[in-house]
């Protein structure tokens, strides 16, 4: 299978110095797909990427009257020196503020040049390249089957229910008493900062969860990812604090820790399985090293990234852990509905301790379009004149600084989705559940049926068997980093996300994500027979198999694949 984007052409036009993409006649030429990089590593370039950077500017600025006018917009652009005629004496990187010449077409005089080292040590971790990364790739090979989107089906999308959402919002609020000009505010106007929905959200909760929760302990937020950064910035204080993860873990919670310097300390999963024992010593450890374990993040049904599911046994125990060393869990259940009834209660649900933060989402059963997610935060907190008021009022100050509220526009739809089933998320998501139960069972047969169980002993491979969700995880004799996935893109058509993207401080280079949501059934079979392929071409009898070549170890330096580093 070949892409579409030959990435050999683009090294030789990015090489060029007249610039990408120009002609000799000065005409712009169509844009080639840039290459792929891995996380953390430039694009055109061999080395890790540092933040924003741009080539070395001239000595001297302004531009002397004799260089070429900026071209009108429209017109092509003059051709500027060859960076070879620059003086040598130029300045590898420049302080801040100096104003570099342009350097291309229709490059900006004035244009501030920052040195990466300037910025926040985070914008250089390769965790904030992975889901672009990930984008990147599928564009890159538009004809491979992606195993890679965790985006839910979007067979069942119809914009004119949308339309229909909105309708119904504003007959709720009309029939609440709302007149005309306060109906066009909730639609158009500013909201607030804890959201509009939330005696909706409650009753929704109600309805599938038998969980009550005060209005007031809710937060509407931008989606689950905007719901981690709230929380985490509310509660964690001191460089003491330490965020626990069961790993693999969602690459979100992991970025968000790391753009607000939390340090954060992986509780590996045992057989795909939390251990909460390991949790237990964990705690322990941390306490006698000085520090404060202030949560542990944990998503209990159809995880991302293994799609493993906590038992009623393993949520008790863990609940009752949280309870007696005074840890909050952040309970994240964005899949909840994402597999067949029933269910094990939610932790929120089973919760007597006070101890669990819920984080929820409507990107998975709504839709991802809205971006709208919520927290419930019920906790107390108590204020140095001995007042107490909620968690979430406190989650709802920070939001106001950052995203000042969740569009009502949104929230309308959301709610007007809710509405439409008297708030049971399990009867909107029904049809969808359906359609990821019945992928994930053909995923499993077709692998079944291609790698059947004696040759996956020959090959040492092996992989878990949910009963729905989005994702399952394949487990390899073979290193699974990015060289090994641009490889299975290029030469068998199949792209997977390497195990390794959901580990903080390194793990799972053996391992794959795969991701059956997005998928139609004709896909789903050829990309397991492509995978299969890729699969036994990696095997022992490869002679790839088992060892990393130097090629590999060059195309992953800098991608923190395996050893990246510690993101506190």
């Amino acid at each position: 299978m070949k892409s579409k984007s030959n990435m050999a052409d683009v090294r030789a036009s990015e090489a060029s110095e007249d610039g990408p993409g120009e002609t000799p006649a000065g005409r712009r030429a169509p844009c080639s797909r840039p290459e792929v990089p891995p996380p953390g590593r430039a694009f055109g370039t061999s080395s890790p990427a540092r933040g924003f950077e741009t080539s070395p500017p001239a000595a001297t600025s302004p531009p002397a009257a004799t260089s070429p006018p900026a071209a009108a917009f429209g017109e092509p652009a003059a051709a500027l020196p060859s960076p070879a005629a620059r003086p040598s004496s130029e300045p590898e990187h420049p302080p801040c503020g100096e104003v570099p010449e342009p350097r291309c077409g229709r490059g900006k005089v004035g244009t501030m040049v920052l040195d990466s080292t300037t910025l926040h040590s985070s914008i250089e971790d390769p965790v904030l390249d992975r889901m672009n990364f990930l984008n990147e790739i599928t564009f890159a090979f538009p004809d491979a089957v992606s195993f890679a989107p965790g985006r839910p089906y979007d067979g069942f999308f119809e914009v004119e229910e949308v339309h229909g959402y909105l309708r119904r919002y504003a007959a709720y609020l009309g029939s609440r008493g709302a007149g005309p000009a306060e109906v066009r505010s909730s639609f158009y106007q500013y909201g607030p900062a804890a959201g509009q929905i939330r005696e909706l959200i409650a009753h929704s909760l109600r309805q599938d969860e038998e969980l009550e929760v005060a209005p007031e302990s809710i937060v509407v937020t931008v989606g689950a990812q905007e719901a981690m950064f709230l929380v985490l910035r509310t509660l964690f204080a001191t460089p003491r604090d330490v965020l626990l993860l069961v790993t693999p873990c969602y690459v979100g919670i992991i970025g968000a820790a790391r753009l607000l310097d939390i340090p954060v300390v992986a509780v590996p999963e045992r057989d795909g399985r939390l251990v909460v024992a390991d949790l237990d010593a964990a705690v322990r450890a941390e306490r006698a090293a000085g520090r404060r374990p202030r949560a542990v993040y944990v998503v209990p049904d159809h995880a991302n990234p293994t799609g493993s599911t906590l038992d009623l046994e393993t949520r008790t125990a863990l609940l009752e852990l949280a309870g007696r060393q005074g840890l909050l869990v952040l309970e994240d259940s964005p899949y909840r509905f994402a597999g067949p009834g029933p269910r094990p209660p939610m932790l929120k649900a089973l919760d007597r301790a006070g101890c669990v933060v819920q984080l929820g989402t409507y990107s998975k059963t709504l839709f991802p379009g809205a971006r709208v997610g919520y927290l419930v935060a019920d906790q107390q907190v108590r204020d140095g004149n001995g007042g107490v008021r909620l968690l979430a009022q406190d989650v709802a100050k920070v939001k106001s600084m950052v995203t000042v509220n969740t569009s009502t526009l949104s929230q309308a739809a959301a709610a007007g989705a809710l509405l439409s089933a008297d708030g049971r998320l399990s009867e909107l998501s029904a049809r969808a559940a359906e359609h990821y139960r019945r992928s994930m069972a053909e995923t499993l047969a077709q692998l079944d049926r291609r790698l059947p169980e004696s040759r996956r002993r020959a090959l040492g491979v092996d992989w878990n068997r949910p009963d729905g969700g989005f994702f399952l995880t394949l487990r390899t004799g073979f290193r699974t980093g990015v060289a090994a996935l641009e490889r299975s893109a290029r030469e068998f058509g199949v792209i997977w996300t390497p195990m390794e993207f959901f580990h903080p401080h390194g793990g799972g280079e053996q391992d794959i994500r795969l991701s059956i949501s997005y998928l139609t059934p004709r896909q789903i079979v050829d990309g397991t027979e492509r995978l299969a392929r890729f699969v036994e071409a990696m095997g022992p009898a490869s002679h790839d198999a088992g060892r990393r070549t130097e090629s590999d170890a060059a195309r992953d330096a800098g991608t923190g694949s395996g050893t990246e580093r510690d993101p506190s």
